[in-house]
């Protein structure tokens, strides 16, 4: 229903052993979350009405349950022409009982949400929910689809965000398939199961994609439109856009960055073999034993991107991450000790963020120590405002992206722009 950006956790009790880390980190994340809740819209927005403004018009996203007989359409049309609101395009969900119409609405700037939830609902409407629009939800539902259905083809990381504008605000959990089981997790039938506001989706790989939207029941159009981005995910199977930036560090070395998935685990394994404990236990704030068992979960592409940095002889020496985490994004840096202090953190933060900018997410967080002076540095590097937040000796520098050209991203297969 909206735009707004609403991430894959990554901090998923499911997916990877509980550890210092993540306790650590998700304490951070649950104080942030309070702050970022999925709050259910209200009747009306609760922002002030603008000023009127002679010849004005404000967008409206509307969406309202009417009996199913002749006519029901044909009154709601006429209240909301009362009201002197036009219809720009209008969709409908079919239910056992009733229909679900939803409606893209123009109407004068000074008619406030609650003026045109009455006239509905004194038309015959029911369950009635309205948001303000803006001009990207002009695009008919046909032509988005299909842009989200390209997406998905070219690059596997894109099925949450396309997920997520499929079906508005929510929150996307994958849970991987046990290891000894033939189906997916908890029994799940092929074709998924919908129960309200919560639908279950079996992943390409096995497991179960969990949609959840507590403000709005889904409906069983947007159940077979979801299902239908799952199936095509998994019948295309691993795939990552090609394209990769070749760059010649300021000490002569040369290096390419590219986009990297789970078909990278052993190289980046036997880079952290060749990372001292100190520069892992920075990157992962846990025992050091630990660190490996996180990489499978970091460089699956449910879970967000990853870029490697390789040199010349192909030999993986950094990762940068970046993870959807709820409503807020992560990006993490880890780059072996023979390589750290060249720039090469710089470059993989400088195009992770890039590519946070173009999915549309407003800010990116980096969960560190106070310590990691290299970590501080590379943020303060981006020159965008930064917010700290400390306890005891973790440190979590949230970057807010504004205005943040993607540059360096689009040949990494960035594909997310809104």
């Amino acid at each position: 229903m909206t735009r707004e950006v609403t991430q894959v956790p990554h901090h998923d009790a499911d997916c990877r052993p509980a550890t210092p880390w993540q306790r650590i980190t998700e304490t951070f994340r649950t104080r942030r979350t309070r702050r970022h809740e999925h709050a259910p819209p209200t009747r009306d927005t609760g922002s002030p009405a603008p000023e009127p403004v002679p010849g004005a018009n404000t967008l409206w996203r509307m969406r309202t349950t009417v009996q199913d007989e002749p006519g029901s359409l044909a009154a709601l049309c006429a209240a909301l022409a009362g009201q002197r609101v036009d219809i720009l395009s209008l969709q409908t969900h079919p239910l056992a009982e009733g229909t679900v119409d939803e409606f893209l609405l123009r109407g004068p700037a000074g008619l406030p949400a609650a003026g045109i939830t009455a006239a509905v609902e004194s038309a015959g409407g029911a369950d009635t929910w309205i948001e303000r629009a803006d001009a990207h939800d002009l695009v008919d539902a046909p032509t988005r689809i299909l842009g989200l259905a390209a997406r998905t083809a070219l690059d596997a990381a894109e099925l949450p965000l396309a997920l997520r504008q499929l079906l508005g605000r929510c929150t996307i959990r994958s849970q991987p398939a046990p290891a000894d089981a033939g189906r997916a997790p908890g029994g799940l039938p092929v074709e998924g199961a919908l129960d309200g506001t919560v639908m279950r989706l079996r992943a390409p790989e096995g497991g179960v994609i969990t949609v959840e939207r507590p403000y709005l029941p889904f409906t069983p159009t947007e159940f077979a439109r979801a299902r239908a981005l799952v199936e095509l995910d998994a019948r295309l199977g691993p795939r990552l856009p090609q394209g990769r930036d070749e760059l010649t560090l300021a000490e002569g070395s040369d290096i390419t960055v590219r986009r990297a998935d789970t078909r990278d685990l052993e190289a980046a394994r036997a880079m952290h073999e060749r990372c001292s404990p100190h520069t892992l236990k920075l990157r992962y704030h846990g025992p050091v034993r630990d660190a490996d068992r996180y990489l499978n979960h970091l460089l699956g592409p449910r879970h967000g991107r990853t870029l490697a940095v390789q040199t010349a002889s192909g030999r993986i020496v950094g990762l940068g991450h970046l993870l959807w985490d709820g409503d807020e994004t992560e990006v993490a840096l880890l780059v072996e000790d023979a390589w750290q202090r060249r720039g090469v953190g710089a470059q993989l933060l400088g195009r992770l963020v890039g590519m946070a900018a173009e999915a549309g997410c407003s800010s990116v967080y980096a969960v560190t120590q106070a310590s990691n002076t290299a970590m501080v540095a590379a943020m303060r590097g981006l020159g965008l405002p930064l917010d700290y937040q400390v306890e005891e000796g973790t440190l979590v520098i949230t970057a807010r992206l504004g205005e943040v050209v993607a540059s360096g991203a689009e040949g990494l297969g960035s594909t997310s722009a809104p």
